[in-house]
């Protein structure tokens, strides 16, 4: 058996599979590739697809309802290259926000399309209820681990197996 990847309970509300989530695009042209590729990878799935719209979250990435938010900024040396977080109503999420941090990316260590596609997949795949698959920098293959592997940089079958189990249930109402 598979181990579980979910972060927690959390998905969105739907009342059919397949839904489309808004991805609102507040990245800079340098990301703007990489959201491309990151929407099309995670739409791969049975139960979800995505569409990249106008970004509404501006300069401080404000969380939308029903939506969510990708963008990227210099956010200081603070530890972390790329950060989500999901905002719920019960176990249900309502909107959330994927943040890329420019002031690691601006350092040639991590600018680099491996690491940037890995990132901008991993923060946006925390939005859909996914939790990491490793985190002690062992490739699995998936964005959703903490490798630097060129092979760790779009999501893996584990990954939509594990979308399809979140979603395997629906819900009497939408929360997009």
């Amino acid at each position: 058996a598979l181990a579980s990847h979910s972060w927690g309970p959390y998905h969105w509300a739907r009342t059919a599979n397949p839904f489309t989530l808004k991805m609102g695009d507040n990245v800079s042209s340098a990301w703007d590739g990489y959201l491309t590729t990151t929407s099309n990878a995670w739409s791969q799935s049975s139960v979800l697809d995505t569409t990249i719209v106008s970004g509404l979250g501006g300069k401080s990435c404000k969380a939308q309802t029903g939506r969510i938010e990708v963008c990227n900024r210099t956010y200081g040396y603070n530890g972390w290259l790329g950060l989500a977080q999901i905002y719920l109503s019960g176990n249900h999420i309502t909107r959330g926000i994927a943040k890329m941090n420019d002031s690691y990316f601006n350092l040639p260590s991590y600018n680099t399309p491996d690491e940037r596609l890995h990132v901008m997949c991993q923060e946006v795949g925390h939005l859909f209820g996914l939790g990491h698959t490793s985190e002690d920098g062992t490739s699995q293959g998936t964005c959703m681990d903490y490798s630097s592997s060129a092979e760790s940089t779009l999501p893996n079958a584990h990954d939509y197996e594990q979308l399809a189990a979140i979603y395997a249930h629906l819900d009497s109402f939408n929360s997009f």
